[in-house]
C-alpha cells in the first residue's frame, strides 16, 4: 500500500502512528498491518507497554520452535547473529527462508518491532551480569567520550547489553543528586513536564488537523494526560541533576499531592482502610498478571490519586510482608498478602 493509505489503515490500531517516521511506518504496513487485522477479526485489540507473563512465555515458545525447525543452536546466535560472524550468512538465510518475523510474533498482538525488542532482552546473556563495578563505569565514560550513543559498539567491547549500557550512562553521565529536592529542581522538573505535554498537544493538533493558535495562554489539560505516559528520559535531560527514575517518582509525588490537597493517604486509620480495601480488591479480581490488573479502578478505592502512587504502595506491601516475592507469581504474592496480612491490618483497624 502508499504510504497515506497505510497510515490511514494503521491509524485505527496506534493512534499516534503519524508520529513515526516514515520509513518505520513503511515497514509496519508489510510486517503489521495483516497481522492487526486478524487479531481485530479475533476481538483482540493491539497492546503496547510491558509485556504480560502469558505473552513471555508465548515468545519463548515462538524462539525454541523457531530454533526447532532451523537448527540454530542457541536464541543468541538467532538474535544477535553480529555476535557470530563466521554463521552470519547461514543464520541470515534460515530466517529468511523460515519467515522469522512471521514466526516469532505468532499469537502476540503487538507491533514487531516491540517483540523483537523484547526477544533480545530476554535472550541476550550480557543482560544479566549484576551490577556494574566502579572499573566498568569509568570503561563506559571513556568508551562514550569516544563513540557517542553508539551503543551497540559500546555494548559489544563492554560485553553488556545495548539497552544496559545505555541505560547505565544516563544515570551516571553526571553528577546526579540523591537528596531531597530543592526548590529550582522541583520547578525544573513541572516546567520540564509542561514543555512535553505542551509540544505533544501541539502535535496531536497537527496531525488532527485542527486550527493551533500560537499563544502565550495557560495551559490547560485533561489530567489523563497529567498520569500517562511520559519520556522520562527526556524530562530528566531538562532537569539536569536528577536520574529519569527519580523524576518519575517526584512527579508522582507531586500530583499526589495535588491531588488529595495535602492529606496523608497512608496515615493512621486511613491508611489502614486503604491497605484492607487494596488488598480485597486484588484478591477479588484473580489476575494472574500484574499488567491484567485495572490499576485507575484501584487509585479510586485509596483515594483520588495517580495509579503509580497505588502500584508503588503495593510494592511497598509486597517487598515488606512477603518472603521471598521474587520467586512468586503475582496471584501468589496476592493471596500470601490475604491470607498472612490482612488479618493482621483487620485485627489493628
Amino acid at each position: 500500500v502508499d504510504l497515506d493509505t497505510a497510515k490511514q489503515e494503521l491509524e485505527e490500531f496506534i493512534p499516534h502512528v503519524r508520529t513515526i517516521a516514515e520509513t518505520s511506518i513503511r515497514k509496519m504496513a508489510g510486517r503489521d498491518l495483516m497481522r492487526f487485522k486478524k487479531f481485530k477479526k479475533q476481538g483482540i485489540a493491539v497492546k503496547f507497554g510491558r509485556f504480560s507473563e502469558k505473552e513471555n512465555n508465548q515468545l519463548r515458545k515462538n524462539i525454541e520452535d523457531f530454533l526447532s525447525i532451523t537448527g540454530i543452536d542457541s536464541a543468541e546466535k538467532l538474535l544477535f547473529t553480529s555476535r557470530y560472524p563466521e554463521d552470519k550468512e547461514t543464520i541470515s538465510r534460515l530466517k529468511a527462508e523460515n519467515l522469522f518475523c512471521e514466526k516469532i510474533s505468532e499469537g502476540i498482538p503487538r507491533p514487531w518491532r516491540l517483540i523483537y525488542y523484547r526477544a533480545r532482552k530476554m535472550f541476550d546473556p550480557n543482560n544479566y551480569k549484576g551490577r556494574y563495578t566502579k572499573e566498568e563505569k569509568e570503561k563506559l565514560k571513556s568508551y562514550h567520550a569516544l563513540h557517542g550513543n553508539d551503543w551497540k559498539k559500546i555494548s559489544e567491547m563492554m560485553s553488556r547489553s545495548n539497552l544496559s549500557v545505555a541505560m547505565k550512562y544516563s544515570e551516571i553521565k553526571s553528577a546526579v543528586n540523591y537528596g531531597p529536592w530543592s526548590k529550582d529542581e522541583t520547578q525544573k522538573l513541572m516546567h520540564a513536564v509542561e514543555e512535553v505535554i505542551r509540544k505533544r498537544i501541539e502535535m496531536e493538533e497537527e496531525n488532527s488537523h485542527a486550527s493551533s493558535e500560537k499563544s502565550n495562554r495557560d495551559l490547560v489539560v485533561d489530567r489523563e494526560k497529567l498520569l500517562q505516559k511520559l519520556p522520562w528520559t527526556e524530562i530528566e535531560a531538562k532537569v539536569g541533576t536528577r536520574y529519569w527514575r527519580q523524576c518519575k517518582q517526584k512527579w508522582t509525588a507531586i500530583l499526589t499531592k495535588k491531588m488529595t490537597k495535602g492529606q496523608q493517604l497512608y496515615r493512621g486509620i486511613k491508611g489502614l482502610q486503604a491497605k484492607v480495601n487494596l488488598i480485597k480488591r486484588l484478591h477479588e479480581m484473580k489476575v494472574e498478571d500484574p499488567n491484567e490488573v485495572n490499576w485507575e479502578e484501584l487509585s479510586n478505592i485509596v483515594g483520588d490519586v495517580p495509579k503509580g502512587y497505588v502500584q508503588a504502595r503495593f510494592y511497598k506491601l509486597k517487598v515488606s510482608c512477603v518472603p521471598f516475592w521474587q520467586k512468586m507469581t503475582f496471584s501468589e504474592i496476592v493471596d500470601y498478602i490475604f491470607e498472612k496480612k490482612l488479618p493482621e491490618l483487620e485485627k489493628k483497624l
